[in-house]
Formats: C-alpha cells, structure tokens, sequence
C-alpha cells in the first residue's frame, strides 16, 4: 500500500479511536487492534503528528500512582474524520471503476 495513504489511513483510525470519548496509548491500540496492527512506535508518533496539527490535545492525569497521557479530539480532528468520509466516497467509486472488468 502506498505509504502516504496508509499514513492517513492510519491517522483517521487513531482519531476515530478517541472520538467518542479521551483515551491513552494502551486503550487506543487495542481498540484498533480489530482492523489495523499498530506498534507503540507508530501510534506515539502519529499522537504526536496530530497534536502538532491541533487535531488533539493531551492531558496528563495521575492513574494507579502512575502519570498517564490522555488524548482527546478537537473540533480540527472531528473535521479531519468528516474529511476522510467524502474522500472515501470518492475512492471507492474510482476503485468500482478499476475493478468492473473483474466481475
């Protein structure tokens, strides 16, 4: 898969993650985990992608004795997923095309 497109792929996915509620890294990657493999690696790096963008903000709050980083979606984040539902309209009607002689 192209890297770019799996990148914000990728970004879509973390965002969607939290939408509905702040999350942190452990909670993130396992509620993808059904639809997309994602290391720590990747996912702190993209946490840290999106909140240079302003499409989430972190909070650190204290958990079992622990720090823990909370992320949550901003109005930026939500537009970003909206973005990527009209997009996706668009990709799956170029990819009906490119496969219409496969039927």
């Amino acid at each position: 898969m192209d890297i770019q497109l799996k990148r914000g792929l990728l970004d879509v996915c973390v965002l969607a993650a939290i939408k509905d509620s702040d999350s942190y890294g452990y909670k993130i990657i396992k509620d993808v985990k059904p639809y997309v493999e994602l290391s720590e690696s990747t996912l702190y790096t993209i946490l840290k992608r999106l909140e240079t963008a302003g499409m989430l903000t972190v909070k650190t709050a204290e958990h079992n004795g622990r720090l823990r980083k909370y992320y949550h979606i901003t109005e930026g984040g939500l537009e970003r997923i909206n973005t990527f539902k009209t997009d996706w309209q668009e990709i799956m009607s170029i990819y009906r095309f490119v496969t219409k002689e496969d039927k």
